[in-house]
């Protein structure tokens, strides 16, 4: 019996250090420039780059360090604990755990204990030994069934590629966290910006009414004309769509804003305007070393997914060797039960098998190639990937490269298109110039407004942006 326990002893030895049939991985080279492109929109980062103010790493901020506005950073909260897109990729990683432990299991040899009793009782039993046929048979053992030894890597292979679907659905899970950051964080600064354009719109509605009025008056005291009175109540009109507009966007904003958190979300974390101020943190990396990449949650995922083809390729090249299984049992046996525990009742068995599929018409070939060619896939998936990120990054940067030039400049042409207005009313108001000039300018004023507030939006967008391409919002 020791010398059959020591056979299995090392037979498990022997499987836990076989041989591994899967090719050596090695991570594929980044199909993208080692940084961030350069250009007339990237002029003002590349001036930047080798600051010493540069700013922080993105990949390693909390949204609590990005985010500035405390109702913005509420709004995130809430979402991450109510999300259910969110809770269903967490169930994801606990469904990849689980099916990793399974299929780890079978690198182990299962253990099993087993008693019974026979009673028996024959005539043949009666005339042989004289006296009464009955016999009883007490056994109890333990032992393995089918054990396969993995002489040559297939179950630890699978397992591996298990394991890597395990850490790659932890990495989806924390792709769809940063995604949800960005996406709360985006529907609420559109929630801001429309209640912002809604307030400008309602003020516009009244200068236009009062034109309206005025203009009105005027060709009942035969000073203006029916075309002016309709040109100032189309403009009016016109407002009074924005207005009807922008109350349905908000609502929509708030529903967009409430599924995405999950819950209804309370008032008090809502923006009332887009505020002047920086909702992030101002200082933003100009340009970026295409590594920064690799941290990213949907790079790591797509490259776990490629390591588990590769053992997969392993799994499939060892099923062309011997399968070799074993079945043991270790007890011990008694005709009686109180003798069942004695000296010499000891009993074993050991039994090895081997077997090779001589004749399988393709079948482990063609597995063969379909690992290889999943393989081959999963590598052109994480290239394509990579690529992706690197777009998403390099577009992020070569807006804001811009924005801010882009911003002074509406921020001058609202300020003059202001001033034009006054000037234009207060002329037409003396009788110095005529009614459409004074219209013109009114409605240049309100789409300058509404133009202003869309680049302040864009800015604010870009940063988050920016945040979501670089893998930030882990934390």
């Amino acid at each position: 019996m020791k010398r059959a326990s020591k056979s299995v002893c090392i037979l498990a030895a022997l499987a836990l250090s076989g041989c591994n049939m899967a090719p050596r991985y090695a991570r594929p080279a980044l199909p993208v420039p080692d940084r961030t492109p350069g250009g007339p929109a990237y002029a003002e980062a590349a001036a930047q780059a080798d600051s010493p103010e540069e700013a922080v790493d993105l990949a390693a901020m909390s949204y609590a360090e990005f985010f500035t506005d405390p109702r913005l950073r509420g709004t995130i909260e809430v979402a991450l604990e109510n999300n259910r897109d969110l809770r269903k990729a967490v169930a994801n990683v606990e469904q990849a755990r689980a099916q990793f432990r399974v299929q780890r299991a079978d690198i182990f040899p299962t253990i099993g204990a087993e008693a019974g009793a026979t009673y028996q009782d024959s005539p043949l039993s009666t005339s042989t030994q004289g006296g009464s046929g009955r016999t009883d048979i007490y056994s109890v053992s333990a032992g393995v069934s089918a054990w396969e030894i993995d002489l040559f890597g297939r179950l630890r292979n699978l397992s591996e590629s298990a394991r890597q679907e395990f850490f790659a659905a932890r990495r989806n899970r924390d792709a769809a966290r940063v995604t949800l950051v960005a996406e709360v964080a985006t529907a609420w600064l559109a929630l801001a910006a429309d209640r912002e354009r809604l307030a400008i719109a309602r003020k516009t509605a009244d200068a236009f009414r009062q034109t309206v009025e005025l203009t009105q008056a005027r060709l009942e005291s035969g000073i203006a004309s029916e075309l002016e009175v309709r040109q100032a109540r189309t403009s009016y009109d016109q407002a009074r769509t924005d207005i009807a507009e922008l109350t349905t966007l908000i609502a929509q904003d708030r529903n967009a804003l409430n599924l995405l958190a999950g819950t209804v979300l309370d008032e008090e974390l809502l923006p009332d305007t887009l505020s002047d101020g920086d909702v992030t943190v101002v200082q933003l990396p100009s340009s970026l070393p295409s590594q920064v990449l690799l941290a990213r949650p949907d790079v790591a995922a797509a490259e776990h997914r490629l390591i588990a083809a590769n053992a997969d390729i392993g799994a499939a090249r060892a099923a062309f060797f011997p399968n070799i299984s074993l079945t043991s049992a270790f007890g011990t046996i008694s005709m009686g039960l109180s003798g069942l525990f004695d000296g010499g009742s000891e009993s074993w068995s050991v039994a090895p098998s081997a077997s090779v599929s001589i004749f399988d018409f393709g079948r482990n070939s063609g597995n063969l190639r379909y690992a290889r060619a999943t393989y081959d896939a999963m590598v052109a998936d994480y290239e394509g990937t990579v690529q992706t990120a690197f777009r998403e990054v390099a577009d992020a940067l070569a807006r804001r490269g811009t924005i801010d030039e882009q911003l002074q400049a509406q921020m001058s042409l609202r300020d003059n298109a202001q001033q034009a207005y006054r000037l234009a009313d207060a002329r037409f108001r003396f009788g110095v110039e005529g009614f459409l000039n004074s219209l013109d300018s009114q409605r240049s004023f309100y789409a300058a407004e509404q133009s202003l507030i869309a680049t302040r939006l864009a800015k604010d967008v870009n940063a988050v942006e920016l945040y979501r391409a670089t893998g930030g919002g882990l934390q």
